[in-house]
Formats: structure tokens, C-alpha cells, sequence
């Protein structure tokens, strides 16, 4: 009787078979989704790590006008150059984790002409600048290669220049020459300043939450695929039921 009909007894009518069989067709397209999404989020953690604290020379990792690359950027290195006279320029109020300093950078040309500004080392900027080191005619230096900076970040209007950018650099030197994009910390500050601090770089490797965001939605719309079925059966029976009373 129409009294006695069940909840399973509507959801196994052949239409509402079909429904549950594109539900579940559709369920497990948005669990493959998800799937990827999830793989994706972890595809970036387990990356090489790079060999960055063994110096090499500079010219193996790095050419002159060309941008930093990844294997370059934090990688200490090694390069025989001498200090151009006249070229120094302190970058001030950069912040380290003893304090506010001023930065010594100092032109260094190689043998075939090419520059590399050189940070030999800081200052507290609330002391007064001890003068620039003798500049010997040639000399290996050792530190790490980091990237330019952005001259934005310098307060020009007031006189400040705060940021280790060789794209200005360029414009205060007398004879650059051909110019390696990045600049050098050198691993011993020379007598009167501080050595400036570095650390190796964090490892490229991190875990996407967006994507595990992603993945959980698919999760959620796949389950709503077969509760939406359910829904629907139900509504039916309920209805039929209704009516019979």
C-alpha cells in the first residue's frame, strides 16, 4: 500500500537509479579533481637542495648584464678583483638583527673589466662612519651572492640611500663596464667595520595552501553531488507519503 511505501522503495525506481549513477559519475570527477589539487600542493616540498655554502667562483654560477638565476641567488662564491678608488657609497638605516647600520658598498672590477658592487661590511648608524679601508690592488673575496635591490625603497627627496641597487650603482660609478646583476656580502668585514650577516637561502620548497583549499572545495562539491540525490529521493517520498495521508 501506498501508506507502507519506503524511503528505498522510491529511491530504487529506475530513474532515480540513473540519477544516483550520474551522481556518483559526477562524485568521482570532483574527487579526481581533488586529487590532483591535493598531489599539486606537495609537488613543490621535496625539491633538491642546492649546494650554497661551499664557495665557487663567481663566473661559474653568474655572467655580467645578465638577471640572477635561482642556483646563483644565496650561493657563496669566490672572485679575484680590486677595489676602484672613489666609487664607495654607504647605504644607510638598513636593518640587521643587532641594530640600524650603514653599509660600506664598494666597486670591485675584475680582471676583464666587469663591476660587482661589493657590501665589506656595516656600521651602527648612531656611530660615526670610520674611514673606507685601503683598497689593495687586487684581492679574492669571499661571500654570498645575493640579488639587486629596488632603488624604491631609498628616500631620494631626503637624501637617503638605503637600498643596494645596481641599477643606481651603475649611474655613480665612473667606468663600470660591463655589470654582474647581483651584488656580493663578503663572508670578513675588514678592519673598522662589522662583517655583515647572512644566512644560507630557505629551501625553494613550500607547501601550496591555496591548492589544499582547492582540493578540500572538490571534497565538499563531490559529496554534495550524492547528498543532492538523496535530497531529491527524499523530497519525492516525502511528497507520496503526504499525499497518501
Amino acid at each position: 500500500m501506498t501508506q507502507d511505501l519506503s524511503y528505498w522503495d522510491v529511491a530504487k525506481r529506475p530513474k532515480w537509479l540513473f540519477a544516483l549513477v550520474l551522481a556518483l559519475a559526477i562524485a568521482a570527477v570532483f574527487a579526481g579533481l581533488g586529487q590532483w589539487q591535493w598531489e599539486r600542493s606537495f609537488s613543490a616540498v621535496n625539491v633538491p637542495q642546492r649546494a650554497t655554502e661551499q664557495p665557487v667562483p663567481l663566473e661559474s654560477v653568474a655572467t655580467p648584464q645578465q638577471i640572477i638565476t635561482t642556483d646563483a641567488s644565496g650561493r657563496m662564491v669566490s672572485v679575484t678583483c680590486r677595489i676602484v678608488p672613489g666609487d664607495d657609497v654607504w647605504a644607510v638605516e638598513r636593518r640587521l638583527a643587532e641594530g640600524t647600520g650603514d653599509w660600506l658598498i664598494r666597486h670591485c672590477q675584475t680582471d676583464d673589466g666587469s663591476s660587482l658592487a661589493v657590501a665589506v661590511g656595516w656600521t651602527p648608524s648612531s656611530e660615526s662612519r670610520p674611514a673606507s679601508p685601503a683598497a689593495p690592488s687586487s684581492a679574492e673575496l669571499v661571500g654570498r651572492y645575493v640579488p639587486t635591490e629596488s632603488p624604491q625603497t631609498s628616500d631620494f627627496e631626503n637624501g637617503v640611500r638605503s637600498a643596494i641597487s645596481v641599477a643606481e650603482l651603475v649611474n655613480l660609478w665612473a667606468d663600470p663596464g660591463p655589470v654582474y646583476g647581483g651584488y656580493l656580502v663578503v663572508e670578513e668585514a675588514p678592519a673598522g667595520l662589522r662583517t655583515i650577516p647572512t644566512s644560507a637561502p630557505e629551501p625553494a620548497g613550500a607547501l601550496n595552501w591555496l591548492n589544499i583549499f582547492y582540493a578540500a572545495e572538490w571534497a565538499i562539491f563531490a559529496v554534495f553531488a550524492l547528498y543532492l540525490w538523496y535530497r531529491l529521493v527524499r523530497d519525492e517520498w516525502e511528497k507520496e507519503t503526504a499525499s497518501a495521508d
